[in-house]
């Protein structure tokens, strides 16, 4: 039997590289000066030697398969790693220390950015590399070591076999947000007046939307759902054109205001969200994941330790 990676040609990593990150064989036969059917003869000579398919077609595009996935991250690295090595040998800086995150898409994006700031604070250079994918997704990187941590707002399931350790970076109380002409009209009754309004939600992929439906269940209160997100930045800007309210985290709340020109309305007693680190190891040791987490803890949530949630009965 013939070892698959000596079969591994790297010029036709090269050009699946370049199909990738061009978005097309159209794109990529242009930046590489050859023909479409010299690129799609590489791409498929490469998944013979892989034993893989990388693409799959969704109409007119074409779309990474999870094998795919996976391939266009090694090289990735790799054409990055060849760059370092020309720079290194013509006197430029040193590598950087590499960090790759894995972000769940339900949890904020400014939620990320005041998690991450701190690495780019080390006195060593960090270079970040983010990647958003679902969860269970998300478990699957790191079992293949391809991510060096995971950010989330659950811990990691214990049905998924996976070995992962869950680290709890903090949590904080929720509140809502709406335009102030919107605000205005509900402050007097907050939460009741709740009742009927425009409500802007996360899916039920969402821990934080499992809270919801349990709290507005508690209290007697059924809003107007009148969309679900995925995506938080997405149902932010929604909340920002006075689509409806919207839920958000109080650790933020300043963030919130000012990205999107919204005002909080009140907080839910009893509902809070939680943020979790998921490694691939019990005890943290890169460097700026360790730090990124005793900033998590000490400086992000401990600053909002005394915040009150107001609105609902005490339970």
């Amino acid at each position: 039997m013939i070892d698959p990676l000596r079969q591994l040609n790297y010029h036709h990593l090269r050009y699946f590289w370049v199909v990738v990150r061009e978005g097309g064989v159209t794109r990529a036969s242009e930046k590489l000066r050859v023909s479409q059917p010299a690129v799609s003869g590489q791409i498929r000579a490469l998944e013979d030697a892989l034993g893989e398919r990388l693409f799959t077609r969704a109409g007119r595009n074409l779309e990474l398969t999870d094998a795919g996935r996976v391939v266009h991250r090694y090289a990735n690295e790799i054409f990055s790693l060849g760059r370092e090595l020309t720079d290194a040998l013509q006197g430029r800086a040193g590598r950087p220390l590499r960090l790759t995150v894995g972000i769940a898409m339900v949890v904020p994006k400014l939620v990320t950015y005041r998690f991450l700031e701190p690495a780019l604070r080390l006195t060593e250079s960090v270079q970040i590399q983010c990647i958003e994918d679902r969860p269970e997704r998300l478990l699957a990187e790191l079992a293949m070591h391809n991510l060096d941590l995971a950010l989330a707002d659950t811990p990691a399931s214990p049905l998924v076999k996976v070995r992962a350790y869950s680290h709890l970076l903090g949590e904080c109380p929720v509140g809502i947000f709406g335009s102030a002409q919107r605000v205005a009209g509900l402050r007097r009754g907050f939460p009741g007046s709740l009742e009927g309004a425009p409500m802007l939600l996360p899916t039920e992929i969402s821990t934080l939307r499992r809270s919801l439906d349990e709290w507005f269940d508690s209290e007697g209160i059924r809003p107007r759902v009148v969309g679900e997100f995925d995506d938080s930045a997405l149902l932010g800007v929604f909340g920002e054109e006075d689509v409806g309210l919207f839920p958000g985290p109080t650790v933020i709340e300043d963030e919130i205001q000012r990205q999107y020109d919204v005002v909080r309305l009140g907080t839910l007693r009893g509902v809070r969200q939680r943020f979790y680190a998921i490694s691939s190891e019990r005890r943290l040791k890169h460097p700026a994941v360790v730090a990124l987490t005793r900033a998590a803890r000490t400086e992000m949530f401990a600053s909002r330790a005394s915040h009150q949630p107001t609105g609902g009965r005490r339970r």
